[in-house]
């Protein structure tokens, strides 16, 4: 849609390729072997139920405004209150429920995304899948409200026909370990590559406020009942296989730190926090003695560990008061990997049935520690730049930094890891845009041969992910 008032609103097609001719050129011959691949999802927040039931995704707002943590985190910042965006307080106070009302708030302030990977992936998504043909802002607000929920109404637009629009090939969800998997049986009955992935946080952080509950769910779905540390993990086991037999084929971890290691008698600790009396230290000794079980276990069933490391979640402690967990304000902190990895390498790091995707917030450990360690451990592959470093500079520092010592073949190609599900098929254009211009430019310095550069660029589109997780 567009008016005689304003310009069209248009995507440049070679945007994120470098400005020198000799480059441009190669990147767009890399690029065109690969912008029609289908799309490899093996880490992402979609929530199964959506595409299981297949209703209209709803309205603007509560579709690209309120569930994405990238949009509310730059509104917050700018002073708009969380309340205005729509986000459910926790005490029950007043937040905004017109959902018109929200989206006007977002298109009033759509300039903040400017020059920000959020305004890149919103202004390919609403241009390519909903037609819009102007600029967010608050003339255009009403009008382009109407017009995406007009889009939004129609069946071409439902969850499973956009599944198939998306050209998305296989998509992982990241569930609970307590999650009911009955949702992910149904797709998978009706044939949609929609697989979990076991997220057992909430049961092995013993620092969490909540694990005591968690752990009182976790012998109810596995159906053992945990008495001891070995019931516990007998529980953690059954869950595991349960997730496995419904098409799981990695497990999602998030640590602040990468300090993985056994303890001595996890048995008394075990019970020591059961009863609540651990201290603080000591219940953070019991969640790195837990990742190491993981760890223990992944090798056992082949479940591809992916280990988040780096972000200090709930930082604004008002905010996780008010709203809870994850809704933005989450902050990376400086990470150290090879002293915190070397006794789980040791034990598994050449284990053939053990494979572990490492991702961090702390750019820094890129060439200094995660390539040398990928370079060497068979198990070991590299996330793709994660959170705040999902962006076109982060990109390229991230393949300037890891590529010369671990070569493309040890990195675990792309992922969206997006709550916005309408968002994955741009999410993905930029990564294979970022790494296609950047292969060109290695081509045009002599630095990869121009006929082996296709393959490389297919393999970080396509097949690195589908390799890594295990997905073939």
């Amino acid at each position: 849609m567009t008016t005689a008032a304003t310009p069209a609103w248009t995507l440049d097609p070679d945007r994120c390729f470098a400005p020198e001719r000799t480059q441009r050129a190669e990147a767009r011959r890399l690029y065109d072997e690969v912008r029609d691949l289908p799309l490899i999802c093996p880490h992402g927040h979609v929530p199964p139920r959506l595409l299981h039931d297949d209703e209209p995704l709803g309205d603007p707002a509560s579709l690209l405004v309120v569930p994405d943590h990238y949009v509310v985190r730059m509104l917050y910042s700018q002073g708009v209150p969380m309340e205005e965006l729509g986000l459910v307080r926790r005490d029950g106070g007043a937040s905004e429920g017109d959902p018109r009302v929200v989206w006007r708030r977002f298109c009033e302030h759509f300039h903040l995304f400017a020059g920000t990977p959020t305004g890149l992936w919103l202004k390919q998504e609403l241009i390519e899948l909903f037609d819009v043909g102007e600029r967010p802002s608050a003339e255009t607000a009403d009008a382009l409200y109407d017009h995406v929920a007009a889009r939004l109404a129609e069946r071409a637009y439902r969850p499973r026909a956009l599944f198939e629009r998306l050209g998305v090939e296989v998509l992982c969800t990241t569930d609970a370990a307590t999650d009911d998997l009955r949702v992910h049986q149904a797709l998978q009955a009706d044939g949609l590559a929609v697989r979990p992935t076991f997220r057992p946080d909430a049961v092995i952080d013993g620092t969490r406020e909540d694990w005591g509950d968690a752990v009182d769910l976790l012998a109810e779905r596995s159906g053992v009942e945990v008495v001891d540390y070995a019931s516990y993990l007998r529980a953690l086991e059954a869950r595991r296989e349960a997730f496995r037999a419904a098409g799981a084929t990695a497990t999602d971890h998030a640590a602040l730190t990468a300090d993985v290691a056994p303890m001595h008698d996890p048995e008394r600790r075990f019970d020591t926090l059961r009863r609540t009396t651990a201290t603080p230290g000591e219940r953070a000794e019991f969640t790195r003695n837990m990742l190491f079980e993981m760890a223990r276990m992944s090798a056992d069933d082949g479940l591809v560990m992916q280990l988040h490391v780096g972000s200090s979640r709930d930082h604004h402690t008002r905010v996780f008061e008010r709203f809870g967990r994850d809704v933005g304000a989450d902050i990376p902190i400086a990470a150290e990997w090879t002293r915190s990895l070397r006794t789980l390498l040791g034990r598994f790091g050449a284990d053939a049935g053990f494979r572990l995707v490492l991702y961090t917030l702390d750019e820094s450990a890129y060439g200094r520690e995660l390539a040398p360690l990928a370079g060497h451990y068979p198990a070991v592959r590299l996330g793709a730049p994660w959170w705040f470093f999902d962006s076109v500079l982060g990109m390229e520092r991230y393949l300037d930094a890891v590529v010369e010592t671990a070569g493309v073949y040890n990195l675990a190609g792309f992922n969206d890891d997006t709550r916005a599900f309408p968002s994955i098929r741009a999410r993905h254009d930029v990564w294979r845009r970022v790494s296609c211009n950047w292969l060109a430019g290695r081509v045009v310095r002599g630095l990869v041969d121009a006929d082996v550069a296709p393959s490389l660029a297919r393999a970080l589109a396509y097949d690195q992910a589908k390799e890594t997780y295990r997905l073939a």
